[in-house]
């Protein structure tokens, strides 16, 4: 039976196997291939590894430049951290809105702004920063001009490194931190197991018969809120955003083999999965909402594969005029969970105790022990800058 105690998903992780800066050539990193044993590859060999009816099933989210600097008239410097668009809620709204946003932030010495708006100034616009709810951390920023709000954070902003990242932002990471296939802005962190293709590698896979498939999950800065409870089941998950295309949903409920790039691509199938369970479960519409104990509950009838889950989606008619389906998932996905959707997860290394290594060990058994041992015997790089795994259950 499977632990449910956190220590016992700890290990020591040495500071300087942290990968602090990335590769100069994206898919030149190590991948770790277990599938019962362990072999060590290099990423552009990924291919080889799986059926040729694979599906690869990526994260197009790209990362916006959270970060803004402010200096007051004083002196004193504020830093505000974007987390989440409160007016417009919606992500693709906020980030298109013209002279007003409010947004849930994270704010840095916080002690120092009292009072008053912040101020940014540009050629073609003044950008001002007000505290609109200093229990909320609600931040309200307004400017003046033609720019919309993704255009205005793309000249001031910065983009928000991890924190175990001990460095600051440079200008390579504005492209070395996402992935090449980033299309849909809103994520605080990058999917970084995505971040080892390359248009090249990607040519080559389709060639080989791989199929891709894209879905928007907006990683949130809950992504690195560490577990505080020994107890793992009492964590209280983060709830993060996501959308997928009717078209895309249509292509999964064909494919027979999913490799999921990524824990955000792996537990936005698996909460379509669960949505599609509630949508038989009730027989009428119910909101697309995944708590953290979706899984784990008593159902009354034998659960669906995952094919047809996903057509019972399909039948309900629930997507906009765009073609697309949204959802909120706070889904936590431990050990005792049982996988419907994903045959093989390609992941980079994670943080002891973290969030993702609990799914890891969910995915693979006691096993990722031995893996990670072995990784860190050989000279991987761990982290959202490291090497990386393609785990298959044996």
């Amino acid at each position: 039976m499977s632990s449910k105690k956190l220590s016992d998903y700890l290990y020591d992780l040495p500071e300087e196997r942290i990968a602090h800066f990335p590769l100069a050539q994206r898919d030149s990193s190590k991948l770790l291939h277990y599938n019962g044993s362990i072999s060590h590859h290099t990423y552009t060999n990924i291919g080889e590894l799986l059926p040729k009816n694979t599906t690869f099933v990526l994260n197009d989210t790209r990362v916006i430049p959270a970060r803004l600097h402010f200096y007051k008239e004083t002196g004193a410097f504020i830093e505000i951290f974007l987390l989440a668009p409160i007016s417009p809620i919606d992500m693709n709204a906020a980030m298109g809105a013209s002279g007003k946003v409010t947004w849930k932030c994270a704010i840095g010495n916080l002690k120092k702004w009292k009072t008053g708006a912040l101020h940014m100034e540009l050629p073609s616009t003044i950008f001002s920063a007000e505290l609109t709810s200093r229990e909320q951390s609600e931040v309200t920023f307004t400017w003046t001009g033609e720019l919309v709000f993704s255009e205005i954070i793309e000249q001031m902003g910065k983009i928000p490194l991890p924190p175990y990242i001990k460095r600051e932002a440079i200008n390579e990471d504005k492209e070395r931190y996402q992935t090449v296939f980033s299309a849909v802005p809103g994520a605080v962190a990058a999917p970084t197991a995505g971040l080892h293709f390359t248009p090249t590698l990607i040519n080559k896979l389709k060639q080989d018969g791989k199929k891709f498939e894209h879905v928007t999950l907006h990683v949130g800065a809950g992504t690195f809120q560490p577990i505080k409870t020994e107890e793992i089941s009492e964590h209280i998950m983060h709830g993060e955003v996501f959308s997928i295309k009717k078209e895309v949903l249509k292509n999964l409920s064909t494919s027979s083999y999913i490799c999921a790039v990524g824990t955000t691509s792996l537990r936005t199938l698996e909460s379509l999965y669960w949505y599609g369970v509630l949508l038989i479960e009730k027989g009428e519409y119910t909101p697309f909402s995944i708590d953290k104990e979706a899984a784990y509950r008593q159902y009354s009838f034998e659960l669906p594969n995952y094919q047809t889950a996903f057509i019972a989606v399909l039948e309900k008619g629930l997507f906009d005029e765009l073609g697309e389906i949204h959802g909120e998932t706070s889904i936590f996905i431990f050990p005792g969970y049982s996988f419907r959707v994903v045959k093989a997860l390609a992941t980079n290394f994670h943080q002891p105790g973290s969030t993702l290594i609990l799914l890891v060990a969910a995915f693979i058994g006691n096993h990722w022990k031995e893996i990670y041992k072995e990784a860190l015997a050989s000279g991987y790089r761990f982290l959202s800058y490291g090497d990386s795994s393609l785990l298959v259950p044996s």
